[in-house]
């Protein structure tokens, strides 16, 4: 028995960075700092699909999620050549709802990492505004179509 897991052993140092488990093989993907175009990337595909579900009770929330993600993993590939776990996607997205954020910007860009992540803070804050107004808006149409309908029976 010993000696079978020294060959195992032997046989995956000079491997891919691929881990193997009982179940199956999963990639695993070097943890680094997001860039700046990245998060909003990110952020912008999570608020489009509504990722937190804010917009209406839906079946199978998980598998909704795990295809939101699918996509942004694409998306960060496609479009910056960068490939990140799901897993590291959902840490990033909860950190940056909670503003613990340690951005990375390029060298040639004006930005700082204080305020990167100042203006993605202030780009969250935003976004909530904006989700509270539509909530707000759909309220005052619903009311405005009560009101047609009621007048329109008299």
């Amino acid at each position: 028995m010993a000696e079978t897991q020294q060959v195992l052993n032997s046989s995956n140092e000079g491997e891919s960075p691929e881990q193997e488990t009982s179940r199956s093989r999963r990639r695993r993907f070097k943890a680094s700092n997001m860039s700046f175009e990245e998060m909003v990337e990110t952020v912008d595909i999570l608020k489009r699909a509504d990722y937190d579900g804010k917009y209406g009770p839906y079946l199978n929330s998980n598998v909704r999620k795990a295809k939101i993600m699918t996509k942004v993993v694409k998306s960060l590939c496609r479009n910056f050549g960068v490939r990140r776990s799901k897993k590291q996607l959902r840490k990033c997205w909860s950190d940056l709802k909670l503003g613990d954020v340690q951005a990375v910007v390029p060298k040639s860009s004006h930005f700082t990492s204080d305020s990167a992540q100042r203006m993605i803070q202030e780009i969250v804050f935003c976004s909530r505004d904006l989700d509270i107004i539509k909530e707000k808006t759909k309220e005052i149409e619903q009311r405005l179509k009560n009101m047609i309908d009621v007048l329109g029976r008299i």
